[in-house]
């Protein structure tokens, strides 16, 4: 998988996207994340990807030219499966999304930033509009960011444990059950004793009542008429 990233501040990129697992997965051969400056795309003295919006409205817009000149580069290299810019109007990023990126063969971000973008690169360019919530950054790269996090890590091989990332949350529109380590007790607070009882099929059961009974209690839009049928009906503790 190929992740190009546009930016006009590229330097924000450069820490979260060399650590950790992206940077295991990179090493791995994985996947190929590049980093464009959209400065280098434009021409005049001053490098200028941005400017005044016709109308009269306060604030900057960011201008065509860069961006069609370093897409146009880019499709002519390789075909894309999504060219996706990060704005507030885009569908609300979650896991299914993710999932369904972390399938495509070659995705570019384009990282929004000031007023936003010229709308003719939104209605001549843009494949798909994400937004990470509903509030307001300076600009894309953090949104980007956690797009390319959230698919590296389901790609094979880009975790030591590959069946953990099908356990997180949200795969299954539930919470993730809690979880435990060493000490089995700790200041007087001991770990559920199905967890040390080594049956397999109990652990299974308890942990899936407990992110029914999590997800209804804490997130309980995640619940559709559909799932809400198939809760647990005889808990395991």
């Amino acid at each position: 998988m190929r992740i190009d990233i546009i930016s006009s501040v590229p330097d924000l990129l450069a820490s979260p996207l060399n650590e950790s697992i992206l940077k295991r997965a990179q090493e791995k051969g994985l996947v190929e994340i590049v980093v464009h400056n959209l400065h280098d795309y434009a021409h005049d003295r001053r490098k200028t990807t941005d400017d005044y919006p016709f109308g009269g409205e306060a604030g900057m817009v960011m201008k065509c030219e860069p961006v069609f000149e370093l897409v146009e580069k880019l499709r002519e290299e390789r075909t894309y499966d999504e060219i996706i810019y990060t704005s507030p109007d885009g569908v609300r990023y979650d896991q299914h999304e993710a999932n369904r990126l972390s399938t495509l063969g070659n995705i570019v971000i384009l990282c929004g930033h000031y007023k936003g973008i010229d709308h003719r690169i939104r209605e001549h360019l843009i494949t798909r509009e994400i937004s990470i919530g509903d509030y307001v950054l300076t600009g894309g790269e953090l949104a980007a960011c956690i797009i390319a996090d959230s698919v590296v890590r389901l790609i094979p091989g880009a975790i030591g444990d590959e069946a953990s990332a099908l356990t997180d949350s949200f795969q299954d529109n539930l919470l993730a059950p809690p979880v435990y380590t060493r000490p089995a007790e700790f200041r007087g607070w001991r770990v559920p004793d199905v967890l040390l009882s080594g049956d397999f099929a109990r652990i299974a059961r308890w942990q899936d009542e407990q992110a029914w009974e999590r997800t209804e209690r804490l997130r309980p839009d995640l619940l559709d008429d559909g799932n809400r049928n198939e809760a647990p009906k005889t808990p395991e503790r």
